[in-house]
């Protein structure tokens, strides 16, 4: 049986009186296991809110190195970070948050040769990167893996996120079946984003990544959450199964992870 510390009790107590999660909710949290893909505009403050939650184990996929340009929306690299890998400067804050999650750095660009042995010890795996084929790679390996996959994208005012359980839910690739050509998506340097999006949508991974572990609550399973932060609005948009899909449907055509050409310098964060 779990026993918690006299300064885990002060620590977590918010939890263990709320409805829905309380001690045996916290226990699970402690001893779960979850990886963000990005450590940048969503991976900053999802990572921050789950390590702030007590979740046992956080590990942080990005390849970057802290850039100026990032300071106006990842909330974990401060100015003084400046050239320090992102997944370094993450873990030193969020290891001074909570020192009862571990911090695992996985200091490395994404690909089809090592993402299913990279997500294969988490429980949920959170993405948060910032371009296309990324996504649809991580989407394709979750499936493969049989992986809960906590989506989100942000995209100058506007936001989206959804939940994926594969062999239940539809995939990404129900949403988006191949990703755009080159050139016809704004870049991520391109295109422009309110940094308090990224927040919001980040935010509302960690929520998801906690009621899947939990097993409460209506997670956005089949739903794909849109939020307009010009409108001030949230919509729901139901998402329907594609039988055909090429990844999740009953007879698959993609067998093989593929890794398909990059339409930002950078596979890390949003």
């Amino acid at each position: 049986m779990f026993h918690f510390s006299d300064e885990q009790i002060e620590r977590y107590s918010r939890h263990i009186i709320l409805p829905h999660v309380g001690g045996k909710g916290q226990e699970k949290l402690l001893e779960s296991k979850v990886l963000m893909i990005g450590a940048g505009g969503l991976g900053s403050p999802a990572a921050y809110y789950l390590t702030a939650a007590g979740i046992g184990t956080l590990g942080l996929a990005d390849d970057d190195a802290v850039d100026r340009s990032n300071l106006q929306r990842q909330i974990l690299h401060f100015t003084s970070d400046l050239g320090a890998p992102k997944t370094r400067s993450a873990a030193r804050k969020l290891a001074d948050l909570n020192p009862d999650c571990q911090i695992h750095q996985h200091s490395l660009r994404v690909d089809s040769s090592n993402i299913l042995d990279l997500i294969d010890p988490y429980d949920v795996i959170l993405d948060g990167t910032d371009n296309f084929p990324a996504r649809f790679l991580i989407n394709d390996a979750c499936v493969m893996a049989r992986k809960p996959l906590i989506h989100a994208g942000v995209f100058r005012f506007e936001g989206q996120a959804t939940t994926i359980i594969p062999g239940e839910t539809p995939c990404y690739r129900c949403v988006f079946p191949e990703p755009p050509p080159l050139g016809m998506i704004p870049s991520c340097q391109e295109a422009g984003i309110l940094g308090c999006v990224a927040g919001i949508m980040g935010a509302i991974q960690a929520t998801e990544a906690i009621k899947v572990l939990l097993k409460i609550g209506e997670p956005l399973l089949g739903k794909l959450l849109i939020f307009d932060a010009l409108a001030m609005q949230f919509r729901q948009a139901a998402i329907p199964r594609d039988k055909e899909c090429a990844i999740c449907s009953d007879h698959p055509t993609i067998t093989q992870l593929i890794d398909y050409n990059q339409s930002c310098d950078s596979a890390g964060g949003e």
